[in-house]
């Protein structure tokens, strides 16, 4: 498949970089897993030291509640695609760079374009801005909005439910609703593709850019 070479392609770059000073520290790089025709994506914000140690996302306390969330929604980890926007760990996990995030954006560009998934999820803030700079997570999240044709759902970092306990319920509620932000997904790529089959009916309009339901 096309879209797992173009992964494994990125995995391999991804391990070799030296494009920021991540390289430096890290002691694995955290390229990604998953399908490559997994229907959901998620994205995180960058390796932890678990992930660090094993060059895999979301295995540390914050990946134990993610698994949680996943199997609350009815979804299972080895279906969807996980990444972050940074692939090496931030030492001491502090906040991502911006010339960290811009070495790094080529391979989640690519990741996306050959996942092609149905919904993304950006986890936290730092994947949140790459959609929606201006934006407040405490305002937009668990809310889905369509940007250039694909839905994209701000939700809370699963660590922000371990670290602030009060934001935990939130962020199950959140969870709780991706099933049916997936199948409205879906149904909307449907009617595309019928649109576009049926030449007489002219092209389907897009969703409203930028506009939250």
């Amino acid at each position: 498949m096309e879209g797992e070479l173009v992964l494994r392609e990125v995995a391999g770059e991804v391990r070799q970089c030296t494009k920021c000073d991540l390289a430096n520290s890290r002691k694995n790089a955290v390229p990604g897993e998953g399908p490559s025709n997994a229907s959901v994506m998620f994205i995180g914000e960058g390796p932890g030291f678990y992930e660090n140690e094993q060059g895999r996302p979301f295995v540390g306390q914050a990946g134990k509640f993610l698994d949680e969330l996943l199997e609350s929604a009815g979804l299972h980890r080895e279906k969807v695609y996980i990444t972050n926007v940074v692939k090496c760990r931030p030492p001491g996990n502090r906040d991502p760079q911006d010339t960290e995030l811009a070495a790094c954006a080529s391979f989640l560009n690519r990741q996306i374009q050959a996942i092609d998934p149905l919904v993304i999820v950006t986890l936290g803030r730092f994947s949140m801005a790459r959609y929606f700079q201006a934006a407040k997570i405490s305002v937009i999240h668990g809310r889905s909005a369509w940007v250039d044709g694909r839905m994209i759902v701000p939700m809370y970092h699963p660590a922000a439910g371990l670290h602030q306990g009060s934001l935990r319920p939130v962020i199950m509620r959140d969870f709780a609703q991706l099933p049916k932000m997936i199948e409205n997904a879906r149904q909307q790529r449907e009617i595309k593709a019928s649109h576009k089959d049926n030449s007489s009916s002219g092209p389907a309009e897009d969703a409203t850019q930028l506009s939250f339901f």
